[in-house]
């Protein structure tokens, strides 16, 4: 007998998560709370003429002292998001090879954070994206996405990949 998780996809596995998660909650509360009219009670301060779409002067501070995040360049996000759809049941979330579909495997999938990989030159990415493993001379596990992705979303998507580095130790 296989385990459950080789024998259920992807997005079967995401949405049976996602559907327990959702019953684990219990059904929704019809209950219609009070409010009082009271202007000192907490309910009041919830009302619409008391909520303010403007941030509190202490969450503006918050706000101001936290570290600064560094931003990330949109072609990045973008690659980001190609690689999630297409790449990460293989290579996993981090780019380390680990993977929902990495276990049935046979070469493992590419760590992209290795140094071997980091290496590798742009076109030589690009190509093998284009053209899949067997197309370069490597795993034929790996599926040319070279009619699937345009060129854009390829550049796009070694940016992300270029952006998987570990950090030096």
């Amino acid at each position: 007998m296989r385990p459950w998780r080789e024998v259920l996809s992807f997005p079967a596995l995401v949405f049976s998560a996602a559907l327990n998660a959702a019953c684990s909650k219990g059904p929704p509360s019809t209950e219609v709370p009070s409010v009082s009219q009271s202007p000192s009670s907490p309910q009041a301060a919830a009302t619409p003429q008391a909520l303010s779409t403007q941030p509190s002067a202490s969450a503006r501070e918050a706000s101001a002292s936290a570290t600064p995040q560094a931003t990330v360049p949109y072609p990045v996000v973008i690659g980001r998001e190609v690689y999630q759809h297409y790449c990460m049941t293989c290579h996993g979330e981090s780019g380390a090879g680990d993977g929902f579909n990495a276990f049935n495997l046979d070469p493992r999938p590419r760590d992209f954070s290795d140094p071997a990989f980091l290496k590798k030159s742009d076109a030589d990415v690009r190509e093998a994206i284009r053209r899949g493993g067997a197309g370069v001379g490597l795993s034929p596990l790996m599926p040319p996405w070279g009619r699937t992705l345009n060129d854009r979303q390829i550049e796009d998507l070694i940016l992300y990949l270029r952006s998987l580095r570990r950090p030096p130790s």
